[in-house]
């Protein structure tokens, strides 16, 4: 779970890079080349990166981009917030993610995993975790 919200984020960022620089082309004093060669180039690696957080330096990337986004702010300074925003996301994914996964190793721990049951039926007394 911990690695499909991180991807979802990084996805979600690459879109709002693509937009700000969209806006940035318009609004911002830095040469054009800058802004969409920088912006679309991050743009792609968040967007590569969504199928690398399996990998386990794949966290450390994201938070790598992360602060890359935060940066934008250089060039359009909307992105110091809407990138500080995205960084509270990114945490909050990763430790919902974590917790989801520790819960449900653990469920499958004590209860098996639900493949194993006969006729699909949950031993008695178990319930699946909610989230």
């Amino acid at each position: 779970m911990t690695a499909r919200l991180a991807a979802s984020v990084l996805v979600l960022e690459a879109f709002l890079v693509f937009f700000a620089v969209l806006a940035a082309s318009q609004l911002s004093q830095a040469p054009a080349g800058l802004v969409w060669g920088g912006g679309l180039g991050l743009a792609a690696v968040l967007l590569l990166s969504s199928g690398l957080v399996r990998r386990p330096w794949g966290i450390a990337l994201g938070w790598v981009l992360q602060a890359v986004v935060v940066l934008g702010g250089l060039v359009l300074p909307a992105m110091f917030a809407l990138g500080g925003l995205f960084v509270v996301l990114w945490f909050g994914m990763l430790r919902l993610g974590r917790k989801v996964d520790r819960e449900r190793a653990e469920f499958v721990e004590r209860w098996g995993h639900p493949d194993t049951w006969d006729d699909g039926e949950p031993p008695a007394g178990a319930r699946p975790a909610r989230l």
